[in-house]
């Protein structure tokens, strides 16, 4: 009797408990189907929006734009990077005051025949000789075998009347005296008695290489632009 009583217990509380939870599922529902459904048509792009459109397409109208952005972006970034990089170089360069003084330009007009005219050029001393036809005559018959550094005179000048350089002696950096010395018409650099002729060319002393020449050239009969 007992054993029935429990087991008719038993059945029992499952039954409440069963009736308890459909009741509990009627009143509490866990799917809200009422609930209106959320639209994100407010955040899409433009190009999406319109629903009659493939999505290939709207895919290769999105690529085509990035791309044309890329390019812009990047190109911009490397003229930013060009004017950034021209700073630097630019800095770096040499200052204006010697800019200015890498080119010369010399009139010829006011130097007399047998004047040697002394100009500055990037520091040095710029001999500018006018030379007369004897002169000319004497330096263009030197036997140039007989020279330490063998040079005709028409190498060495662009017009005959005209010898242009550099009045620095290459022997040790001393400034010769123009008009003087054992050649008529010639240098002398009285530091070590190294003596040039009327074209420049070491004759004697320990001086080993000709006075050099710039690089220059004529803008007309009378101007001369050295550098």
């Amino acid at each position: 009797m007992s054993s029935f009583v429990s087991i008719y217990s038993r059945f029992r509380f499952e039954n409440w408990l069963n009736a308890s939870l459909r009741t509990f599922s009627s009143k509490n529902r866990y799917a809200h189907t009422d609930l209106p459904k959320v639209s994100f048509q407010e955040y899409r792009r433009k190009s999406l929006r319109n629903s009659n459109v493939s999505t290939r397409r709207s895919f290769d109208e999105r690529t085509v734009a990035n791309h044309v952005m890329s390019f812009v972006a990047g190109v911009a970034g490397l003229y930013g990077f060009k004017s950034h990089l021209l700073h630097y170089i630019e800095g770096m360069g040499a200052a204006r005051n010697l800019v200015a003084e890498a080119q010369v330009e010399i009139k010829l007009q006011n130097i007399n025949v047998g004047k040697v005219s002394i100009f500055k050029w990037r520091g040095k001393p710029i001999f500018v000789y006018h030379r007369s036809q004897a002169v000319i005559e004497q330096e263009r018959q030197t036997d140039v075998t007989k020279l330490r550094d063998p040079e005709t005179d028409e190498q060495r000048v662009k017009r005959p009347e005209w010898l242009v350089m550099i009045g620095i002696c290459t022997h040790l950096g001393c400034i010769p005296i123009p008009n003087s010395g054992i050649i008529h018409g010639g240098f002398y650099c009285p530091c070590h008695g190294s003596h040039f002729d009327g074209a420049g060319r070491i004759r004697k002393g320990p001086a080993p290489t000709n006075l050099e020449i710039p690089e220059y050239r004529f803008l007309d009969n009378s101007t001369i632009l050295i550098g």
